[in-house]
């Protein structure tokens, strides 16, 4: 717990299989971001823009439920494993904030 106050630069290695596929929703949140923009850009009508920001929030949603159970099934599993329960109290504050 120390070491994490002094550098709050943890890591996590993550499978090439799951890499992939989040870096693979990342891109295309990005490009949904970059089309409500262009879609500013050419005045298009709110409501349309307002579906495809809808969209993008769905997207970026999902993007966090894959993170958060793959967190759960390795590192709080190992945590807790490891006889480091802390993790759980750091889950349930991490859930509050993705709840709001």
């Amino acid at each position: 717990m120390e070491d994490e106050k002094l550098c709050p630069c943890r890591k996590k290695m993550r499978s090439d299989e799951e890499m992939k596929d989040l870096m693979n929703r990342l891109s295309r949140i990005e490009g949904q971001i970059r089309g409500i923009r262009r879609m500013l850009e050419e005045d298009a009508y709110c409501i349309d823009v307002l579906n495809q920001v809808s969209a993008a929030s769905s997207a970026l949603g999902s993007f966090s439920k894959v993170l958060l159970t793959n967190h759960i099934r390795t590192c709080v599993v190992n945590d807790v494993k490891d006889g480091n329960e802390e993790k759980l109290e750091e889950l349930v504050k991490t859930l509050g904030k993705l709840m709001k």
